[in-house]
């Protein structure tokens, strides 16, 4: 008792040290603004929680672009928009009564008909409203899409400015504007967009700056004589790394710090992406699409306050208690099935490490679950993975002090007959099948779509380590493997390799999501059927 009770105690002390150093504030550069100062402008749009511009042209509720100027004239002189159908042709008039500029955006497509319907629209909102937009952008990334052509694109530009004002450009990733170079004619100044995350090689937070610096001068330099404005610049707050580029708050403020104040040194225009957390957005770009906003798209809180401390994970002291709580479970599922035995030293040892792991890495799985589930398929996948992590230790703990062993999964799979066992026996199965299924679809999913898709390196290495430690070699030292094991490690096997070379050893999510399929794989292999 004394054993087990001072084991709890290393591995609770152990999850709260983790999440203390997890949830420290990480200290932030000077804010770039002195008394008075505001962002010169921020990307808006105002979707929140199920909305989104696809589909009908449903206009957003006035009320609601309203309440969100009303916060974002605090921080802001201008917000810009990308757009003029679901409502957002509401925004110049609303930003007239919060003093607000705009820079007004128009869509345009690979569809004719509704690319003239944002031109005609664009026009006479210019027009109605001269005094509020500053600026109109024909087209976002169009050419980066590859709906439409450069002539016809500066054909449409031309068009547009005969017709407005006030100064007419268009906006694009800088590398598209240095392949279309003879668009600079068209335009009355150059609107690139530098987001380091997204680069071909991904830029480290630490060196965004920098990169915005060289990537600006290299723009200016292309273009002598024409003004380019920054008109996209931000980081992402949540979802997978891109080699060494990791969203996280932290690095979402330093980044903006670092950039606005090179530019208030060198005196250009930056436009921020974005003002809200866009959810639609994951539907484009996984998990991180959805994370580039100064506030968050449900409370509409700010995530940091500039020149603040920034922690990435504020709730740190709920998720290690969360933690220490599924220790104590695992602990006590132990305790209660040992049926008046004395377990050995080393077993509980053994729990003490299962207990440490899966308690430290389950704050992380359960905040995870609302960050990277949109659809329906998304919520099943995330709470199957939190189940299988969560159930593991507790499972495994009380398996452990009971000598049951892990089943193979043609057992699992077999008639009812070949499953028989007891109850514990049984759970203990259909985790491992369980986990094997998740692992191998998010595995197979980073190797052949991998772009937009996360790591599930907590849950999986929450639920691998405890069933890996309770396949002991002792245990798989009789009877035969079967070839489905085989294969389904060997797979697990293989994709980490490629997952590693194609994410790069800068990439420690990725590092971690293979090393928990090696961990797996390892345990798939020394699982036996019994002999006959």
């Amino acid at each position: 008792m004394r054993l087990a009770t001072a084991l709890f105690a290393l591995a609770a002390a152990g999850i709260f040290a983790i999440w203390a150093w997890l949830g420290a504030a990480v200290e932030m550069p000077q804010s770039p603004f002195g008394p008075g100062e505001k962002l010169y402008c921020l990307s808006y749009a105002p979707f929140r929680g199920g909305q989104n511009p696809f589909g009908p042209d449903i206009p957003i509720d006035s009320r609601q672009i309203d309440d969100d100027l009303a916060q974002l004239k605090q921080i802001t002189d201008c917000v810009r928009t990308y757009s003029v159908d679901h409502g957002l042709d509401q925004i110049p008039e609303i930003a007239r009564r919060h003093g607000l500029k705009v820079m007004q955006g128009l869509w345009l497509s690979s569809l004719p008909d509704l690319s003239r319907k944002q031109v005609e629209m664009t026009i006479a909102l210019a027009n109605r409203y001269p005094d509020v937009i500053q600026a109109i952008v024909v087209g976002n990334e169009v050419l980066l899409r590859g709906e439409m052509s450069a002539p016809a694109l500066a054909q449409t530009i031309r068009q547009v400015k005969t017709q407005v004002p006030m100064p007419v450009t268009y906006a694009d990733v800088w590398e598209f504007w240095l392949r279309n170079r003879e668009l600079a004619a068209a335009v009355d100044f150059i609107t690139i967009h530098i987001l380091p995350y997204w680069e071909d090689l991904p830029i480290p937070a630490r060196e965004a700056a920098r990169h915005v610096d060289a990537i600006r001068k290299q723009v200016l330099a292309a273009f002598p004589g024409k003004e380019v404005l920054l008109g996209e610049f931000g980081w992402p707050s949540a979802g997978r790394m891109r080699e060494a580029a990791l969203p996280s708050r932290a690095n979402q403020g330093r980044t903006l710090h670092e950039v606005l104040a090179r530019a208030k040194r060198d005196g250009y225009r930056v436009n921020l992406i974005e003002a809200y957390d866009q959810p639609w957005k994951r539907q484009l770009e996984g998990t991180v699409g959805g994370h580039w906003g100064l506030f968050d798209a449900y409370r509409r809180r700010a995530k940091f306050t500039w020149g603040a401390p920034v922690s990435n994970h504020p709730l740190w002291r709920w998720q290690a208690a969360a933690g220490v709580a599924l220790a104590a479970l695992a602990f006590a599922a132990a305790w209660l099935t040992r049926q008046g035995r004395s377990p050995p030293a080393d077993m509980w040892a053994r729990i003490a490490v299962i207990a440490l792991t899966s308690g430290a890495l389950a704050g992380l799985t359960i905040a995870n679950v609302p960050l990277e589930s949109l659809t329906w398929g998304d919520w099943l996948r995330s709470l199957a993975w939190a189940a299988a992590a969560l159930i593991a230790p507790i499972l495994v703990a009380a398996a452990l002090v009971s000598g049951v062993t892990t089943p193979s999964l043609v057992r699992m799979l077999s008639g009812p007959a070949q499953r028989a066992g007891q109850l514990l026996e049984l759970a203990l199965g259909m985790l491992l099948v369980l986990v094997v299924v998740l692992a191998i679809q998010s595995a197979l999913g980073l190797v052949f779509d991998p772009r937009y898709r996360d790591f599930p390196f907590a849950p999986l290495f929450g639920a691998a380590v405890p069933l890996l430690l309770v396949t002991t070699p002792e245990t798989s030292a009789v009877g035969r493997r079967s070839a489905a094991q085989t294969f389904a490690a060997l797979t697990l096997i293989l994709a980490s390799v490629y997952v590693v070379l194609n994410e790069s050893l800068a990439n420690w999510q990725a590092l971690w999501f293979c090393a928990g399929l090696v961990v797996l794989a390892i345990t798939l292999l020394r699982v036996r059927d019994a002999p006959g």
